[in-house]
């Protein structure tokens, strides 16, 4: 779960703002080796193969590699295309999920008739991934761990809002083996000890936070080490 408040971001949220129209294509002609070279150029793991504005699917690094012949051209080899893409239409959310599913450097962007439009980096989606997080906005970071049935985004929102604070960004994640839910919240105000002594005193479970008390955080997470220690 992802949760934005605050400021947002009104632009880079549609694949297709965040083309890169300077990523080559291949066409069907085109041999192993000019494939192989754009490949080394760009440092791209994949490149998109085109014929006629359409699009065909994606060719690799490795399959490129491992042709028999060079010189040959890479439409004798179409079984080896896979046909990873997202719309033009689409939130660049998936565009992130279609780089993680085929682990590629690049994301095909195409409209309803299946025409290529152009790729998104990886390096793009990066940053605008970081964007989304609110990793550009000053603030601090609270890293809480609890069970579901502890998860009340109303009850969190309560505690921030009490101490003058705003949430910027909240992410959960489970844990797999236990169920325990990690809640990563990214607040407004860097002077967070306040926040974090609410959140305990609420016996809510501080894994470890970030803001200007860096040096009392350590003290934090020393002395807890040390009391778990005395009750051995």
């Amino acid at each position: 779960m992802v949760i934005r408040t605050g400021a947002t971001q009104t632009g880079n949220m549609l694949t297709i703002e965040l083309i890169n129209n300077n990523i080559p294509r291949l066409q069907l002609q085109d041999t192993v080796t000019k494939a192989l070279l754009l490949l080394n150029d760009f440092r791209l793991t994949h490149l998109p193969v085109v014929s006629d504005e359409k699009y065909l699917g994606l060719i690799s690094e490795e399959d490129l590699l491992d042709a028999e012949e060079t010189k040959m051209p890479i439409e004798l080899m179409q079984e080896h295309f896979i046909y990873a893409a997202v719309r033009d239409n689409e939130h660049f959310l998936n565009a992130v999920n279609c780089c993680n599913q085929f682990d590629t450097t690049v994301v095909p962007v195409i409209n309803e008739e299946k025409e290529y439009l152009g790729s998104i980096t990886t390096a793009e989606l990066l940053k605008t991934l970081g964007n989304f997080a609110g990793t550009n906005e000053i603030g601090g970071i609270i890293v809480l761990e609890m069970e579901r049935s502890q998860f009340a985004i109303s009850e969190i929102s309560r505690i921030v809002e009490s101490n003058d604070a705003t949430i910027y960004h909240l992410n959960t994640t489970v844990d797999p083996d236990t169920g325990l839910f990690t809640v990563t919240i990214h607040i407004n105000k860097k002077e967070i000890s306040a926040i974090v002594s609410t959140f305990e005193r609420y016996e809510f479970d501080v894994l470890y936070y970030f803001g200007n008390e860096q040096f009392e955080n350590e003290i934090h997470s020393n002395y807890r080490h040390l009391m778990n220690y005395l009750d051995l």
